[in-house]
This record gives structure tokens, sequence and C-alpha cells, in this order.
């Protein structure tokens, strides 16, 4: 397959000419050899009844001589007498081909034929009478190189012939080269609408096709980010709505009923606090994760030891879990690593949080470490609720929830694992998870041993 643009152009040139070329010397020659047929019969016809009008004159019996005294005129053709018991006397050329039976009978009951024997091989045939007796006399050329058809005529067809040709193919041609670019023009327009649903379907592999191909998915990875783009809004009006509403709700409860009750004004002021801390968590979630994606967030790579910063996360969070009378089993062997501390620590931080907070009590989370030889293994495992498969391939992205009603209850957000997804990728390390809804969760953060930024 042709994959450079140059070279397929070179290509069709050469092509065009070579097909024009064919195309005219075929159709030019079919035209000549017409012609040049047609003018040689007449040619035959005329000098056969000259011949036999010169016979006539002279006598029949004297046409040796007759012959004779035109042989100049009879050495390019080859004149044939036949009788009528089919005796043949030659004269002038020898002739190219013979004369079959059925025409020689034809001429002799006075039918002037004339054809082709093949080959381009051109005869004429007549009849003559003398002394009662009647004759067929034929005449062949022997070459066909007479010149009937005048030179200048064949040469302006051929040449109108390429041009013609050459155009259409031309024409052809250049309307496959550009298509593309039609289609990528059409495209371009109805993305500047805001519509990036035109699929350009091309399977070139030359440059231009390559420039397709790298459109459409430019095209395909711009609808994916008008997409996030809408699904954001549409989740931050939604996570401020929310909170937004209940405070207002409570506040006017407060405002305008005075004789509230001291147990409900304490319940109304405890969620007007909650969802206040709410919204500045998610404020503060998506300034950091705003700024994780972007290129100038600071990076401080230091050797540090994981199996310390994640014990002390675990630490951090026992009221949380002794209140659930959740086991944490800790399975920490002393590894050092060279990377963000504080951006891991987030990491470990968001990871045990979800545990708690999916985890039922009296559950268990387990924490473990595995060293591999250019790599650490930290493993997050919990007897939680679980996550279904259809959900576990978006558990990444921001604001998407697996259980809506139940994260609306346990006070998240959306935007944690979104948040840890980013610091790994940072870390050059993966993150995968793997749940079984009912039976747990376990997430798998590799890590190497050294982390810079690009």
């Amino acid at each position: 397959m042709i994959k450079s643009l140059y070279v397929r152009i070179v290509l069709m040139f050469l092509a065009a000419i070579i097909v024009s070329l064919v195309a005219s010397a075929m159709i030019t020659g079919y035209i000549y050899e017409k012609s040049v047929q047609e003018q040689t019969e007449k040619y035959l016809v005329t000098l056969g009844q000259s011949l036999i009008r010169v016979m006539e004159r002279t006598g029949f019996n004297d046409r040796a001589l007759v012959m004779s005294d035109i042989k100049d005129l009879i050495d390019t053709v080859s004149v044939e007498i036949y009788d009528e018991n089919l005796n043949l006397e030659t004269y002038g050329a020898k002739p190219i081909a013979s004369i079959d039976e059925e025409r020689i009978r034809r001429a002799l009951k006075g039918e002037v034929i004339h054809g082709s024997l093949g080959h381009g091989d051109v005869f004429a045939g007549l009849s003559f009478k003398h002394q009662g007796h009647t004759y067929a006399l034929f005449l062949q050329p022997n070459s066909s190189n007479e010149p009937m058809y005048p030179t200048e005529s064949i040469i302006l067809t051929m040449i109108g012939i390429v041009m013609v040709g050459g155009s259409l193919f031309f024409i052809v041609e250049a309307a496959f080269l550009i298509s593309p670019l039609r289609k990528m023009t059409e495209a371009t327009r109805r993305m500047a609408k805001g519509d990036f649903n035109a699929n350009l379907k091309v399977r070139r592999k030359d440059e231009l096709g390559v420039l397709v191909r790298s459109f459409d998915e430019m095209r395909q990875q711009l609808q994916q980010i008008e997409q996030m783009r809408q699904d954001f809004v549409s989740n931050v009006s939604h996570e401020i709505q929310s909170p937004l509403t209940s405070i207002r709700g409570f506040a006017r409860a407060l405002k305008e009923d005075g004789a509230v009750d001291p147990k409900d004004r304490e319940r109304y002021l405890d969620i007007i606090i909650a969802e206040s801390e709410r919204m500045s968590r998610m404020s503060d979630n998506l300034l950091k994760l705003a700024s994780l994606e972007s290129e100038h967030h600071p990076f401080h790579p230091e050797t540090f030891r994981i199996d310390e910063q994640i014990r002390q996360t675990a630490v951090a969070f026992e009221p949380q879990w002794s209140a659930k009378s959740l086991i944490v089993d800790l399975q920490l062997p002393i590894v050092k690593i060279t990377g963000d501390r504080d951006q891991l620590g987030q990491v470990w931080t968001n990871l045990l949080g979800n545990s708690i907070r999916f985890t039922p009590d009296g559950g268990q989370i387990t924490i473990s470490i595995h060293q591999e030889v250019d790599h650490v293994v930290v493993k997050f495992q919990d007897t939680g609720i679980g996550i279904s498969a259809e959900d576990q391939s978006h558990i990444f992205e921001r604001f998407y929830k697996a259980d809506r009603s139940r994260s609306r209850i346990q006070g998240g957000n959306g935007l944690g694992l979104a948040i840890v997804k980013r610091i790994v990728d940072l870390h050059h390390g993966n993150i995968a998870i793997c749940s079984e809804v009912g039976r747990g969760t376990e997430i798998t953060v590799t890590l190497p041993y050294h982390s810079f930024k690009p």
C-alpha cells in the first residue's frame, strides 16, 4: 500500500499519461486501420476496373503483354485471374493469402466483393466476360503502407485523445485526493458550531489519511472534553445546590420560627455546619485537583519510609475506625521510596477514609506492602459493601459515585479517587481496583521506588 502522497501523485501522473497514450494509440490505431482498409478496398476496386477496361481494349489474349507493360504498377499488387473452372493465373507480386472458393464463385456470378482475409490482408474481386466465358479478377496489395490516411490527422487525433483522456483522469483523481480535505472542512464548520459528531471514515494510509485520522482523534478528544465540561458544570451545580438548599431551608426555619425547640435548634445548626463543611471540602478538593492537573503544581521529591507514613495515617483515623469497631490489620515492612511526601499522604488518607466510610460495623481493613524488583505495591483491602463491575470502570472519574444515596449520607463528593488517580499518575505509578458487591474492595497502588515529576 502506497503511504506517501508525493509518490501517489507521481504515480498518478505517470498512470494518467500511460493510460491516455495507450487508449489514444488503441483508438487511433482502430480508426486508422478501418480508414486504410476502406481506402485500400476502394483503390483495389478502381484498379481492377481499370485493368479490365485495358484488357478489353487490347484483347484478353494479350493480357500477359498488358501485365508486362504495367509491371511497375503491379509490383506491389498481386493480380489473380480465375476462369469458370477455377484455374488460376497470377501476375505481379506473390499473393499474401489465398482466396477461398466461395468468394471466387461469388465474383464469377458478377458480384463485386471486397474485404479482409484476416490479419489486415485486404482484397477486391470483380468479374468480366470474354468470348462467352466469365472470369474473376482478384487483387491484393503485398503491403499495407499505402498513404491512404493523412498523417497530420492521426497526430491531431492522438493529441486530442491524450488531452481529453488525461484531463478526465486527473479530474477524477483530484476529486479522490481532495475528498478527505472536504470532509475535514465540513467537520471543522460543524465543530465551530459545537457539533463534534462528524465521524470521518477514511481508510487511506498516505499523508492525507494520517492527517484525517489525527484530525478525527482531535475531534474525539474535543468531544470528550466538551462532554467532561458539561458533566463538570452539571455535577458542580448539583453538589453545590444540594447543601445550599439544606442550609437555606434550615436557616429559614430558625428565622421564621422563634420558638424552636432547643434540641431541634441544635440539630438544625449541626446540619448547617455539616453542609457548610462539605461545601468547603468540595471546594478544597476542586482546587487541589485543578492544581494537580496543571503543569505548575509543585512537586517535591524526597526519600522517606512509606510504611511509617501509612501507619501514621491509620493512627490519625483511629477515632473513626474505633467508633465502628473495625479491625485494621497493618502488614507494613520497612520500605523507602522517593516521591512527594505530602501528595502520597493524601493518597493514603483518601483510600483509608473510603475504606472506613463504606465498611460496615465490625468489618476489617487490611493494608499491606509488597516489595518488587523495581517497584512497591500497596494494597487496601476491606470487607465493605463493594462496587459493581459497571461502576469500577468509572470510579476514578470526577464526581462519580457508585451509590449516590449512600455517598450523600456518608458525605462524599466523588473527587477523592480522582485526586488519588492523578497523584499516582504524577508518580509514574498505577492504580487498580478489584471489587465484588457485598464482599469488599481491594485497591492496589503500584509505585516505582524513585518517582520524579516529568
